[in-house]
């Protein structure tokens, strides 16, 4: 049974073009570029509809003059011929050039806006999302944009310049059926270029959707390495992303056959329309209605305006392409955070460091509560320590804490400050966290303890390093701190990891600290190296401590014991066992574990 995908965002048949007015202001950063460059474009245009003009007095030239004209009228048409083509190349490099910081600048804040936005979207969003998927589409939009910000200024506006300027010379010099034959042209190919496109457009999207899928797929698996490797399944993830791809090459097959018909469409129309233009002007200048000049220049003006005319056909299609994507990345943009500042918050101040839960009740479905009417108080300077079995709600209390949740009802509070009232960033400033499973950056280890504060200098980092415990370990290694720890850490151990976790927090020196099970995963060993770290960071601060094991918190002022959600003990560990509740039986349990392993050891 293959691994279900995590639902894909809605796609609507329509293509949403207010795309466009959300990047116009992006644009406006360069006024004088875009308008000198605009001054480029209407250069390169006007000279582009001249060319033909000089090919046809050049051609008529040398009809009239065939036997006794001189070679200096037909020699200085030949030059002027070459100067405006020249002319032509250089106002379009110049436009270009112009233009390139405008497009770039905008992909970049694009780029950036969208990053942003997806570190203020709220913890929900981000474990449903699809890695891999999103960075495609952010990619794919990014691209779309630069690609949607050129062509659009520099191609389709131009060509349609060019077609009017065209069709009004064709129609004042040669007569109304010229210009009638160019318009019924034109008008044919972009009908059916809009109409095949719009048929494509489903194609496209298959094939974005499968490539964001094979590639969700693909990540997934390689960030999972080891799972992998311990189960023996690289076949079955072979499997997997072969059918992924399968998916993705019948996409790009149909894509294609689309394709074909819409340029064989094109080429259909083209190939008519150049025969019909000249065909009647073959007849005019049979029955001497035109010059051979003449010929020349609607042969000339017909090919110049079918080669853009032809590019505005594949630009078109891009450009649906592309509104497609950016449509998609600016899906994410207008994603809400569910948890969101209120208006004018303040920051936290932060005093004592003295944390309230009040009455505090969660759930993430209506259904299934998490929390029930919570309450309790840690004061400054205490350690305060939440037990009981997996799904109590133990961790959820962490994130509510650090607001990654908005209660249901209740509230918490710092120093009196609700932290629904006051701004998110400040309100985590203040405290820091070693987590279960701590996950480093690939980079040195030096930079991730430094992540803590990156502001903070070398001597902060290597006082944390040795509070952590960690010299010894950092001199083992050949390049000491500046060794690659390796995505997400996997060159590190258990234990290394989390005295990595607990720099960083020394590093962040919050007055509150927050350790969510962070001896679970340990040997005996690594886990006093840790509580005795853990023990040193904490004193003189605010510490709530998530435990597993009860033996690493017998040591703190109060122990909530959590059972279903609710709080059905509290006290320090002798009022606690004296009492023979929960607590006890949970004591008693580890104890009688503890025992029987020490014994297997033994024999």
């Amino acid at each position: 049974m293959r691994r279900s995908h995590h639902p894909e965002i809605a796609e609507d048949a329509k293509v949403n073009w207010r795309v466009i007015k959300m990047l116009i202001p992006y644009l406006l950063e360069f006024k004088a570029r875009i308008f000198i460059a605009l001054l480029c474009l209407l250069a390169t245009k006007l000279a582009s509809v001249y060319l033909p003009f000089v090919l046809k007095d050049l051609v008529d030239t040398l009809d009239r003059g065939r036997d006794n004209a001189t070679l200096f009228v037909p020699f200085a048409l030949v030059i002027a011929y070459g100067v405006v083509r020249l002319s032509i190349v250089l106002f379009a490099e110049i436009r270009d050039t112009l233009f390139v910081k405008v497009t770039e600048r905008a992909v970049r804040r694009i780029g950036l806006k969208v990053f942003r936005h997806l570190h203020q979207l709220d913890l929900d969003f981000h474990l449903n999302r699809q890695t891999g998927g999103i960075s495609r589409d952010i990619d794919r939009g990014t691209s779309g944009v630069g690609f949607l910000i050129k062509f659009m200024v520099f191609n389709i506006v131009p060509t349609l310049v060019e077609i009017i300027m065209v069709i009004s010379i064709l129609w004042f010099n040669y007569g109304i059926n010229f210009a009638l034959v160019t318009v019924l042209a034109i008008a044919s190919y972009v009908v059916f270029s809009i109409y095949a496109t719009n048929k494509r457009t489903q194609y496209i999207r298959a094939v974005n959707k499968a490539d964001s899928r094979s590639n969700t797929r693909a990540i997934d698996s390689i960030i999972n390495y080891e799972t992998v490797k311990y189960f023996s399944n690289e076949e079955y993830e072979a499997q997997g992303y072969d059918t992924q791809l399968a998916e993705w090459e019948q996409a790009k097959l149909q894509n294609r056959l689309s394709l074909f018909a819409l340029n064989g469409g094109q080429a259909f129309i083209v190939s008519l329309s150049m025969t019909a233009m000249l065909a009647l002007a073959a007849y005019q200048v049979a029955h001497q209605q035109m010059t051979l000049g003449d010929f020349v220049l609607i042969n000339a003006f017909m090919m110049q305006l079918f080669i853009p005319l032809n590019f505005l056909g594949f630009v078109y299609r891009e450009i649906k392409g592309s509104l497609t994507n950016i449509e998609r990345m600016f899906d994410l943009t207008l994603r809400e955070p569910k948890v969101q500042d209120i208006p004018n918050a303040n920051d936290l101040t932060v005093s004592q460091g003295e944390v309230t839960f009040n009455k505090v009740s969660f759930h993430y479905h209506a259904d299934r509560p998490i929390l029930k009417d919570i309450s309790f108080t840690i004061k400054a300077g205490q350690k305060v320590a939440i037990v009981g079995e997996s799904g109590s709600g133990k961790s959820t209390l962490v994130k509510l804490l650090f607001r990654f949740y908005d209660v249901n009802s209740g509230n918490i509070a710092i120093d009196g400050q609700a932290i629904d009232q006051v701004t998110q960033h400040s309100l985590r400033k203040h405290i820091g966290i070693v987590p279960q499973d701590t996950v480093l950056f690939n980079e040195s280890l030096y930079s991730n303890i430094l992540y803590g504060d990156v502001e903070a200098g070398e001597q902060t980092v290597n006082k944390a390093i040795e509070l952590s415990h960690l010299s010894a370990f950092v001199q083992s290694l050949p390049e000491g701190v500046n060794t690659l720890v390796g995505e997400r850490g996997l060159k590190l151990s258990g234990g290394e990891k989390q005295r990595v976790a607990i720099a960083r927090t020394i590093v962040k020196n919050p007055p509150i600290l927050v350790f969510d099970e962070a001896t679970s995963s340990l040997d005996s060993y690594s886990e006093q190296a840790i509580l005795t770290a853990i023990k040193e960071v904490a004193q003189n601060h605010t510490s709530l401590v998530i435990a597993h094991r009860l033996s690493t918190i017998v040591d703190a002022d109060n122990i909530l014991v959590l059972h279903q959600g609710q709080l059905i003990e509290q006290g320090d560990h002798q009022h606690l066992l004296k009492q023979q509740g929960h607590y006890y039986r949970m004591w008693q349990l580890q104890q009688s574990t503890k025992e029987n392993t020490e014994e297997k050891l033994n024999d």
